[in-house]
């Protein structure tokens, strides 16, 4: 593998950007959005919602008219399709209006807990039910007369604290999230950046608060950077397949998010940061194994199926502790890291919040081709495309449809970068 690769806009942003955007009050520009469904399906949820979105002219951007004023209730269910992120974000957000949402998705969403996100926002004063007695979707939300509320996350998640924090801009009084492991700051960074009255403290110990009042949003224009979830599959890929020598351009690597670059050189890789926003990663032979602790997860839970991956590759065991939240995910990518990794011939034992490779790197060389399976997952789609580039023979992954979720154009890069 050669040559540069962009990967799409920041996931995480895109949904955040697009959200802030509708309650600005006024025209915003959202550049560089994720080219995935999940991201569209937030799009498709703010049209439903009355937020006009169109594309600029030299196609290059959207532009966004917000304002509580445009914000009404749907006329039907809001499809969130696979994302977990649109369904818990815009839970947060219709928490703050009274009128009834109900919020869908696939088989997949139908599986995963909202209970989470539904319970503080019930405490702030909104009506939220679903299935299994509210805690899985489909949800209905009925918002309005929110009051803030003060809310130890129990559990590391950045889509939980986001939730809160939209609700929390339409609520009485201050809201005050405290995180005892810091995730993904988009939020609260986004939200400072365009006039919300919000502070964020440090905590000893590591942890932090979040105190928002109630505020008005004004426009904004935004370039969104790349996808460093989106880079790892890249930059493993280019640490396990020989002679490669590959740029990632122009990748968010802020708070909570280059967490998979602190694992990788802890296993030995060799990868450099280029500037502030590129990577640029070489063939890595000798790989080791390494321990990963909890306090490191919520920094890179996405990027575990592919890390896994280099972990397979690696000389000696490599273990991720604390990482249970992996199975409530598209897929319980416990599981599937499990079954599918051993198609290749690694052996990968899950643990009680984890897992654990024994990589092939001093202990029978390359892995094996395979016909394995993304289980509808769209992380787990890409991690064995990466495998099996670094696999001994052909490869099959059935359900690679599945990548679509997040990054459409992923194999189009890949033959691009393959034959250079």
């Amino acid at each position: 593998m050669r040559g540069q690769v962009r990967v799409p806009g920041d996931k995480s942003i895109s949904h955040r950007a697009l959200i802030l955007a509708a309650v600005a009050d006024g025209i915003s520009i959202v550049r560089g959005l994720s080219t995935g469904d999940d991201v569209a399906r937030t799009a498709s949820a703010l049209t439903a919602m009355g937020v006009p979105i169109s594309v600029l002219d030299d196609g290059a951007g959207h532009q966004v008219c917000g304002g509580r004023a445009h914000l009404r209730e749907p006329e039907g269910v809001v499809d969130v399709g696979n994302s977990g992120t649109s369904i818990r974000l815009l839970a947060g957000l219709c928490a703050g209006f009274g009128w009834l949402t109900v919020l869908a998705g696939d088989a997949s969403i139908a599986r995963r807990p909202m209970d989470r996100v539904a319970d503080p926002l019930r405490r702030m004063g909104a009506r939220i039910d679903g299935r299994n007695g509210g805690r899985l979707p489909p949800l209905t939300v009925r918002g309005g007369d929110l009051r803030g509320l003060d809310y130890d996350m129990p559990v590391a998640s950045a889509q939980v604290k986001s939730a809160i924090l939209l609700a929390g801009l339409s609520a009485e009084g201050e809201t005050v999230v405290r995180e005892p492991v810091p995730t993904r700051a988009h939020t609260e960074e986004l939200l400072a950046a365009y006039g919300a009255d919000i502070s964020v403290e440090d905590e000893p110990g590591g942890g932090r608060v979040i105190r928002l009042r109630p505020s008005a949003l004004h426009p904004f224009e935004i370039d969104i950077p790349g996808d460093p979830s989106q880079a790892a599959f890249w930059v493993v890929a280019a640490c396990i397949v020989p002679g490669s020598d590959l740029v990632v351009d122009d990748v968010y690597l802020g708070p909570a998010r280059a967490g998979f670059l602190d694992v990788l050189a802890a296993m030995g890789a060799d990868v450099e940061r280029v500037g502030e926003r590129s990577l640029r990663a070489r063939h890595s032979p000798d790989l080791h194994g390494t321990a990963v602790e909890a306090h490191q997860i919520p920094g890179l839970i996405d990027e575990i199926p592919v890390l896994a991956v280099a972990a397979a590759l690696a000389d000696g065991v490599t273990s991720f502790a604390g990482a249970g939240e992996l199975r409530v995910k598209e897929s319980d990518r416990v599981a599937t890291i499990t079954s599918e990794l051993a198609a290749f011939g690694v052996s990968v034992k899950p643990t009680d919040d984890g897992l654990t490779v024994k990589g092939t790197g001093g202990d029978g060389g390359a892995l094996k081709g395979a016909h394995v399976r993304s289980h509808g997952d769209h992380r787990v789609a890409m991690a064995m495309a990466v495998a099996a580039m670094a696999a001994d023979g052909g490869s099959v992954v059935d359900g690679w449809e599945a990548v679509a979720t997040s990054y459409p154009g992923f194999e189009d890069d890949l033959r691009r970068c393959v034959t250079r």
